[in-house]
């Protein structure tokens, strides 16, 4: 086949003739090679080069692994020869020793590296790896270090941070262009290539040849393997089966970019070398295969949509004359409409959309710009056809990296920057049509970032390629494939076009690509200044922002609510963001200084342009349309902050960059829009628009969003309303939020184009609007600093924030580019002087906190600025938070009692260029508002609010604080007829306005309103201040329209103004005669007629205001002015008892600054005190009225009310609980006199927590403790030694768990089980170190029927719980703690009864005698057995439960499977499980004394019950009972040994002392008296003493044992020899010295033993402390049977108070000489008779087994209390080694790492690599390191996640950073530390077992972590 002969004919002039022959092949390479090499180092070296040429043909024709079917067009996967086989792996062989010339191919890596000048380290990474970034060495944002360059360098003290890679990226180290030097790492600060020597010729002469024809070949299967998707199918399939195969031979090109330079150079000539592509590619040779190979290529190129030159047109990217661009027309039309027909590859691009496509998208004219940009491609070189292939199949990972492996080489990033922009349009179409555009956009940027981040190169590319031209015309091309119609303002005329937010390219992000290389060569200083330069382009930037311009438009609906909610706003946010915003703030970055000015007259200009073009495309007059709102205006936010940057930064003058009026007022109109629409959607007026509205308006002042939109929309309008006319400002505002309506002095109105309900809330919206406006300084005149000191103090008042969330709601810059570094230095500082940080606080059990800052106290005396909070909430109960925090300071800092209003804050002074700004507060139309609302307030018309009167006056305030100097008065008066032609107000400044009286007005009101009825007034003479008035009156009277002032004829007025600007009239605006009304909207008859009325007013602002002091306080007359008293005040007015207060407070402040301004203000005022004021008629509250009465007072009672209801409900749940908890309560029980004649037995009494009732628990109807079984192996995490374990961070550091506790008690168990009879060794130790059952309870009871009926109904509950109800899961009904299983309470006394306490006078001997024979009487139970009661049945399904608890594993240790005895052994288990582990929770000893340090209420007493119910099921043989060789001496000594073949049974001596005790209690009949008790304590511990006496003779050497033989032996007549211990020890050693227990002693025992010398007190100490772990034991059980406290004492005198409180001690024992614990032992028969007995048995034993008779002695237990492992102080540690360690058990690097903290095994979180049966590898540990409960540290998120049993929960994190935070997934990567406190709490649950109790979100696992 023709394919398959690959290439015979490419070498141009070479003829195919020298087919070596066959046998050829089998020469050996290595000799081939050396030949081949020595031929080509010949000066005439043609022949060789034939030669290998003829070898390269055949070689790598053979490696065709595409073995392309005849016609060419299926790529079938078969390949030659058995697909990817032998064939190509012998073609990479040939290679490999080709380049190594003969020689080994490893040594020739070696000989390359050699020469490596590594100056740069380069290292490529992809997506997921954990690099670095240090921000304080980066100069490029983009700059990162892989980690092991990060650790070399000298970090310390920077403001780096860890980061997981998204699209990949390579390491910077040792590029000064990206990054500062001093943060080199060692290997890379040497520029090393001065010492490196010259690579010599004939090391690399091979590679020249080879390589060429190698990567030839690799394109040859580029070329063959590309078929183009049919439209229909993906071919992704086909696509990734050829990058399959080629993976061997990219790999090994990889490899060779890794020797180093001097390869990496050679690689570059072969890619770059423009002749050897010509040479080979051409396919003009007469071979076939060339030439199909060639084909494809040109048929690729041309599906692509581009053109390929002819060769006589020789035309590349790098001469572009615009001639060309007719060749270009046959190929790009797909994407855009622009050009005709389509083309069929783009067909798929529009999802069939197409019949649509056509009629709505629109036509651009694109023949502003060179089409060949986008459709030319001329290949010149392997590199380029390389990145063609790339692209085409979708950059393949393998081949991104070895296209950036070879970046190092300079001369190769500089090809290949050029290659790549020359490819930038095609990049952009292959990613519009991919299916795949997430992994291929991370690729993509994985290379720009690398390109584009080097200015230099930038900049070289941007002169030479054109790569602004490009990449602005990519993007509009790009864009221009998804636009629609835009439907604002006017929809049938429209000719403006907006992008579809709907469209895949704008939903998925796929423009981010090229958007964000975008951002980041305007970054470069060099490359952002030719764009602002460049007057073409900027027009072409326009046009591209103006498609975002109105996208995404929102209409109201009015009727029903819509059906499908949107979700496109989130696509439109993020588009005008990044597409806009970024670069945005990237070219403001570059215009901050004077010289710049031309720049921003630049943006400017054209910005206008566009906007113009704007208006007119959408036919925009004055109006905008209603009920529609964009929250996208790009154009403007453009404009405003390159008007801003100009004052702010280059003194440019505002008026020589604004438009003219007309301009401006069309400007304000849609950022007016979007301020009404935001007070309409928090009216809830747009509800039926569902909640995405709502998502819209919150995302507009959203922290990242925020300074691109509302901040940028808030300057422009404050830029309008400096320049136009105020009154047409104000009127505007007011009727774009609809409620011109309402302000009418009559008190009944109509709304036309508002609901009642939604009055109110759009009346707080405009006058909030209103002081935002004029409180603002963020861009007008606020430094940066100040700037940030005020959102951080807005933020900080709102709540208490983490570093983290401080640093997010910060509004940086957006654009990552800009220089300001968040956490930079200002951050800092800023946040020190205004916060105090709270380290985080442990409440035990509740949640964890995290560091918190919280505002100092002066800032929230002088800084706490309402408006800036009310800018910056997204959530409006963020306001109200604000507010609470400030009333509970001022309470607490005791400068205001109640509630106090937002306090007024004196603002920055404004930039010279915005004075304009303060008319507002000086002009007619404001000030007739506030007339009128506070004339309104104080009649309490309806729909008015606190907040109204608030905002009302801080208008006031700021007016007066931002008035014009201070008037004379002499002008005041003067005030003629002339200046009085107006009805309202004479003037418009508003402090001269204050004082003039109104006395009449005219309004329209309905007919049925109160006003109607009064007549009209005859005269005005009840104006007492006639004086001031006369002059004014008859004129006001004359007037026919005297008071008609309504409000909304200034509607009219404005409109009038409008016009005449347009219309250009130059009459005066003010000399407008008004028409009475204009009512727009009001449709005819909708509404009850409207008459005119005239109301009597006569007041004037400072009246009304000094009224409103009445009103406010409720009393008349309150008012007096402040400086009658203390003329202070007036010369000195800053006076801080008034900054802080109520609307009292505010209204005298408002009034001492009016009376500072003027001396006329001031006497007015007096005037008006004086003056008595007639009250405000009293009159019938009306519904509507009592909503205004005070809300904040209603809200206070309503809180009080709430208070005591919930106290009241505390105080009773409080006796509740208690009643609950005393019952059955050994410690409350009182002690009864129980007289010999009758004994009185209480019964129990017990409450059920379901139906309330209590009762005794009877047989019939039990009554049951809620309890919590779980298994544990905490028990078997103790270990012997105190050296903690450390968790490993190193190979080294290994854990072996062989001395832990659960590991010493299982060897012991097996190697009892290998010499004795099973049947007793199972007697002899107990279990439950692993997987041991721990019982608990919180104390409550129920009826055993209520709570299966309870049950029942958590069954059908079908509401999601945290647990699982099949397994019998429930939480208390009371309490709500977790529980499985209810423990029935045994019927019968109340704590065994004290008429079992009594003590008793018979001696031990008889008492011996009884524990025998109740032992042996079966079931003495007073329920029996037989008789299946309820309770029986109950306490058998308890038991089902306690021995489903834990693991079959945990349960069976015998060798004959489900024998009794096992059974036997895993009861009285149970019970030394949970005594021990009470033991662990009391800190391992006693000495505290008391009850249950626990604080858990202890179940044991009811579990006893059951497990002594069942463990009398089993008797024991009488002669097996252990009792008796404890009690008795026997006989027949020989008839033990004689049968040999049986195991004997374990000697005594061997048996564990306190299982002995416990399975002696349980087999007694309960209630156990206590005589009883203390007898078998006795006799127990004498066998203890004797074993400590073993263990001490064992431990001691050979010369101590002989003495102390001596020693005792001499004492033993004496009369206490039976109690002395070394009396006993020499007897004991004398015995067992028959045996063979001591002999063996060899060298080795040597080591063993203790140096020191054994004096009488270390002796006495060893015995001692031997002996406590069980009298610990025993106390602790007698504590809980018969209800005795525990004595509290010091540690050292421990045993003396145990063994006095059980009983071992006689009374009479005198305290004085010093404590001697053999002074306890009370032997039941002749001691050295029994001890001799008991010698004998293990005598008999080391006779066979010395060893392990030795070893089976108990030794002494000195278990530590368990810990978890210890962690290291800093995160990284940890982090660094486990991450990319590999897991044991797959040998792979886990996904999600996990590392358990009891044992430190490391596991794969859900990895299905380390699967079994269905259980992943968490849970499956969980199961076999703690029975059920794991506690893992995921490596990756720095989380302990919890496992118990079925159920997980994330528990939080141990390690925190500087600030006190977690950082949960590492998203921040900062350094973490331990914080101790946290880590204790987590192994306090641990050890306590309350998981379950303390944390609340448990979900299933499913066995999938």
């Amino acid at each position: 086949m023709a394919a398959a002969a690959a290439a015979a004919a490419v070498g141009g002039s070479q003829s195919p003739q020298a087919e070596l022959p066959a046998p050829g092949l089998a020469l050996d390479k290595a000799a081939t090679a050396a030949h081949l090499k020595a031929a080509l180092s010949r000066p005439d070296n043609r022949a060789g080069a034939e030669e290998l040429q003829a070898l390269l043909e055949r070689v790598l024709s053979a490696e065709r692994p595409l073995a392309a079917a005849a016609d060419g067009e299926e790529a079938a996967a078969a390949g030659g020869g058995g697909g990817p086989g032998a064939a190509e792996e012998e073609a990479l062989e040939w290679c490999k020793c080709l380049l190594a010339g003969g020689g080994g191919y490893d040594e020739f890596c070696a000989a390359v590296r050699a020469y490596d000048p590594a100056a740069l380290c380069g290292l490529v990474w992809t997506a997921n790896f954990v690099a670095y970034r240090c921000r304080t060495c980066g100069i490029s944002p983009c700059m990162s270090l892989c980690a092991e360059c990060f650790h070399q360098g000298d970090h310390t003290g920077h403001d780096f941070n860890m980061f997981r890679s998204q699209a990949g990226g390579a390491c910077d180290c040792g590029d000064s262009n990206v990054m500062r030097e001093s943060g080199f790492c060692k290997r890379h600060q040497i520029k090393s290539s001065s010492n490196i020597p010259c690579v010599p010729k004939d090391l690399l002469m091979m590679s020249e040849f080879v390589l060429p024809r190698f990567i030839f070949c690799l394109i040859q299967y580029l070329r063959e393997g590309y078929n183009e998707p049919a439209a229909d199918v993906p071919s992704e399939k086909d696509l990734n089966k050829v990058l399959q195969l080629l993976e061997p031979q990219i790999s090994f090109l990889e490899d060779l970019t890794k020797m180093g330079g001097a390869m990496r150079s050679v690689l570059t000539q072969v890619l770059t070398n423009q002749q050897n592509y010509k040479d080979l590619t051409s396919g003009l040779g007469e071979n076939a295969c060339a030439k199909k190979s060639h084909e494809k290529y040109l048929i690729a190129l041309k599906s692509s949509g581009l053109t390929y030159p002819e060769d006589k047109l020789v035309y590349g990217i790098q001469e572009p004359s615009a001639g060309t661009s007719t060749l270009a027309v046959q190929g790009f039309a797909g994407a855009t409409g622009t050009l005709g027909q389509l083309d069929s590859s783009d067909e798929e691009d529009q999802d069939g959309s197409q019949g649509l496509g056509k009629r709505k998208r629109v036509k651009l004219s694109s023949n502003t710009k060179d089409q060949s940009i986008m459709d030319v491609l001329k290949h010149k070189s392997f590199l380029e056809e390389l990145l063609f292939w790339t692209i085409k199949y979708e950059f393949p990972q393998k081949m991104v990296t070895f296209l950036l492996n070879m970046l190092p080489d300079q001369e190769y990033k500089v090809a290949f920057t050029k290659t790549f922009v020359q490819h930038y349009a095609f990049i952009m179409k292959t990613l519009k049509k991919s299916h795949e555009s997430d992994t291929m956009s991370n690729r993509i940027v994985h290379i720009s970032v690398q390109l584009f981040s080097n200015e230099e190169l930038a900049r070289q590319v941007t002169e030479e390629c054109q790569l602004l031209d490009i990449m602005v015309t990519v993007l509009l091309y790009m864009m221009e494939s998804c636009l629609i119609k835009s439907e604002l303002q006017d929809e049938e005329n429209s000719l403006h076009v907006v992008v579809n937010c709907g469209e895949a390219l704008l939903k998925n992000n796929t423009y981010w690509p090229l958007v964000s290389d975008f951002i980041n060569i305007l970054s470069h200083q060099s490359v952002a200044k030719r764009f602002l330069e460049d007057h073409g382009l900027l027009v072409t930037w326009m046009n591209f922002v103006s498609f975002f311009q109105g996208m995404n438009l929102n209409k109201r609906e009015l009727n029903e609510h819509v059906e499908f909610e949107s979700q496109t706003y989130y696509a439109a946010f993020a588009a005008e963001l990044e597409a806009c915003a970024q670069p945005m703030w990237g070219l403001l970055s570059h215009c901050k200084v004077r010289e710049t000015q031309e720049y921003t007259r630049n943006v400017v200009r054209y910005c206008l342009e566009a906007l113009q073009d704007w208006f007119d495309a959408i036919n925009f007059v004055d109006e905008p349309a209603p009920n529609q709102v964009t929250f996208h205006l790009p154009l403007h936010r453009y404009y405003a902050m390159f008007l801003s940057k100009a004052v702010k930064c280059q003194e440019l003058d505002l008026d020589s960059v604004l438009p003219d009026q007309e301009m401006l007022m069309k400007l304000m109109i849609h950022p007016l829009q979007i301020q009404a629409s935001l007070a309409e959607i928090h009216s809830n007026m747009w509800v039926r628009n569902g909640l995405q509205i709502k998502g819209q308006a919150m995302t507009y002042v959203q922290s990242h969003f925020c300074n691109s939109m509302i901040d940028p929309d808030i300057y422009l309008l404050q830029v309008c309303a400096s320049r136009l006319d105020p009154d047409y400002f104000i009127s505007s505002v007011f009727e774009r939020f609809k409620v011109v309506d309402l302000l009418t002095m009559a008190s009944q109105h109509q709304n036309t184009v508002l609901d009642a309900e939604h009055e109110r809330s759009m009346l707080e919206g405009a006058l909030t609007f209103l002081v935002i406006l004029l409180s603002l300084r963020l861009h007008l005149g606020m430094s940066d600093d100040e700037i940030l000191r005020a959102e951080m103090v807005a933020q900080l008042c709102m709540n208490d924030r983490t570093h983290s969330s401080l640093l997010d709601l910060i509004p940086e810059n957006p654009n990552p580019k800009s220089g300001i570094i968040p956490g930079s230095y200002s951050f800092e500082s800023v946040l020190s002087a205004v916060a105090d940080f709270k380290a985080p606080v442990f409440e035990p059990g509740g949640s964890m906190q995290q560091g918190m800052y919280t505002p100092k106290a002066e800032v929230w005396d002088q800084e706490f600025d309402p408006v800036m909070v009310i800018l910056r909430t997204v959530y409006r109960r963020d306001v109200q938070s604000a507010m609470d925090r400030y009333t509970a300071f001022l309470k607490q800092s005791g400068k205001f009692p109640g509630n106090p209003w937002p306090p007024y804050k004196k603002r920055t002074p404004l930039h010279p260029s915005y004075k304009g700004l303060m008319r507002l507060l000086h002009c007619k139309t404001l000030h007739i508002v506030l007339f009128t609302l506070l004339y309104k307030i104080l009649m309490d018309h309806q729909n008015l609010s606190e907040h109204v009167l608030c905002m009302v006056l801080y208008l006031i305030e700021l007016g007066l604080e931002n008035s014009a100097e201070e008037e004379s008065d002499e002008e005041a008066s003067v005030c003629g007829p002339e200046r009085c032609h107006d009805s309202w107000f004479p003037g418009s400044n508003l402090v001269s306005n204050m004082r003039h009286f109104i006395n009449y007005v005219r309004v329209r009101v309905p007919e049925t309103a109160p006003e109607v009825k009064r007549d009209s007034p005859a005269s005005t003479s009840s104006d007492s201040l006639g004086s001031l008035q006369s002059s004014r009156r008859p004129k006001v009277l004359q007037r026919e329209n005297s008071g008609t002032a309504q409000v909304f004829s200034l509607v009219a007025e404005r409109r009038k103004k409008f016009q005449e600007i347009i219309n250009r009239s130059s009459s005066e605006a003010n000399q407008v005669v008004r028409p009475k009304t204009s009512n727009k909207w009001s449709a005819p008859g909708s509404a009850p007629q409207l008459t005119t009325a005239i109301l009597e007013i006569k007041e004037s602002i400072l009246s009304l205001l000094i009224k409103l002091h009445h009103k406010l306080s409720g009393k008349q007359n309150s008012y007096y002015p402040a400086w009658l008293d203390d003329i202070e005040i007036l010369i000195q007015p800053e006076i801080p008892k008034y900054s802080h207060g109520d609307g009292i407070t505010a209204v005298e402040r408002i009034l001492l600054k009016a009376a500072l301004q003027s001396r006329m203000n001031k006497r007015i005022i007096e005037e008006i005190c004086r003056k008595v004021t007639p009250p405000v008629p009293p009159k019938k509250v009306t519904a509507a009225e009592k909503k205004t009465l005070d809300k904040e007072e209603r809200r206070q009672k309503a809180r009080e009310r709430q208070q005591k209801l919930l106290a009241e409900f505390a105080s009773r749940q409080k006796s509740f609980m208690e009643t609950a908890m005393d019952v059955d309560s050994p410690e409350n029980d009182i002690p009864m006199e129980i007289t010999a004649a009758e004994p009185q037995i209480s019964e129990a009494v017990y409450d059920c927590v379901i139906c309330g009732q209590s009762g005794p628990s009877s047989e019939d109807r039990p009554t049951g403790l809620v309890v919590l079984l779980q298994a544990s192996s905490v028990l078997g995490q103790c270990r012997d030694n105190i050296e903690p374990k450390k968790l490993p961070i190193t190979e080294e550091e290994q854990i072996y768990p062989w001395d832990t506790c659960a590991a010493v008690h299982d060897v012991r168990l097996s190697l009892l089980q290998r010499y004795f009879k099973d049947s007793s060794c199972l007697l002899a130790v107990s279990i439950g170190w692993e997987g041991g059952v721990y019982v608990q309870t919180c104390g409550h009871t129920l009826h055993i029927d209520c709570h299966k009926s309870y049950m029942e109904s958590l069954r059908n509950d079908q509401v999601l719980q945290g647990f699982s109800v099949d397994k019998g899961e429930f939480t208390c009904p009371l309490c709500r703690q977790f529980a499985n299983s209810v423990l029935p309470c045994y019927p019968g006394s109340n704590v065994e009864n004290n008429l079992w306490q009594r003590p008793s006078n018979k001696n031990i001997q008889d008492l011996i005698k009884e524990v025998e024979e109740l032992q042996g009487r079966p079931g003495a139970f007073p329920v029996s057995i037989s008789s299946e009661t309820n309770l029986s049945k109950e306490m058998e399904s308890v038991m089902k439960d306690i021995k489903n608890t834990t693991q079959k594993k945990y349960r069976d240790y015998s060798k004959t499977p489900g024998s009794p005895d096992n059974d036997f052994l895993f009861m009285y288990s149970v019970a030394r499980t949970n005594l021990e582990l009470e033991l662990i929770h009391r800190g391992g000893n006693l000495c505290s004394g008391g009850a249950s340090t626990a604080g858990k209420r202890s179940c044991l007493n009811q579990l006893f019950h059951v497990l002594a119910l069942h463990m009398r099921l089993y008797s024991i043989d009488s002669e097996y009972n252990p009792w008796r060789k404890l009690t008795q001496l026997v006989e027949e000594v020989n008839s033990q040994l004689g049968n040999e073949e049986q195991q004997p049974e374990v000697p005594i001596l061997y048996h564990d002392v306190t299982s002995l005790l416990l399975i002696q209690i349980l087999m007694m009949p309960q209630p156990l008296r206590k005589d009883h008790f203390t007898c078998i304590v006795k006799v127990l511990f004498t066998l203890l003493y004797t074993q400590a006496l073993v263990a001490l003779s064992v431990k001691c050497s050979e010369e101590d044992r002989s003495a102390w033989k001596h020693t005792g032996a001499l004492k033993k007549n004496t009369c206490d020899a039976e109690k002395s211990h070394e009396v006993l020890l020499s007897f004991v050693i004398s015995e067992l010295s028959k045996g063979k227990l001591y002999h063996e002693e060899g060298t080795q025992e040597c080591a063993m033993v203790s140096p020191i010398a054994w004096s009488s007190e270390s002796m006495e100490k060893y015995l001692q402390d031997f002996c406590l772990p069980f009298l610990r034991i025993t106390s602790l059980l007698q504590h809980h049977l018969f209800g005795e406290d525990l004595p509290s004492c010091q540690e050292e005198e421990e045993f003396s108070v145990l063994s006095s409180c059980l009983g071992l001690l006689p009374t009479f024992y005198q305290t004085e000489h010093p404590f001697i614990s053999a002074s306890c032992l009370d032997w039941p028969v002749p001691a050295f008779d029994i001890i001799s007995q008991w010698c004998f048995e293990i005598n008999g034993f080391t006779e066979r087994h010395a060893e392990q008779g030795k070893a089976l002695l108990i030794q002494e237990s000195r278990w530590k209390l368990p810990h978890l492992l210890q962690l290291p102080e800093n995160y990284n540690t940890i982090f660094q080694y486990y991450h990319r360690k590999t897991c044991s058990v797959c040998t792979k690097v886990p996904k999600d790492p996990a590392v358990c903290l009891v044992c430190g095994t490391f596991v794969c979180l859900k990895g299905l690599c380390c699967k079994q049966q269905s259980y992943c590898e968490c849970v499956l540990h969980s199961q076999n390191c703690g029975a059920g409960t794991g506690i893992f540290l995921l490596i990756n998120a720095s989380v302990i996640i919890i496992i118990r049993g079925h159920r997980f929960c994330l528990w939080g994190s141990v390690y925190l950073d500087a600030h006190g935070e977690e950082d949960r997934d590492l998203r921040r990567g900062k350094p973490l530390y331990i914080c101790k406190e946290r880590y204790k709490v987590l192994e306090q649950q641990w050890i306590s077992h309350t998981f379950d109790h303390i944390n609340k979100r448990w979900g299933p696992h499913y066995n999938g972590l």
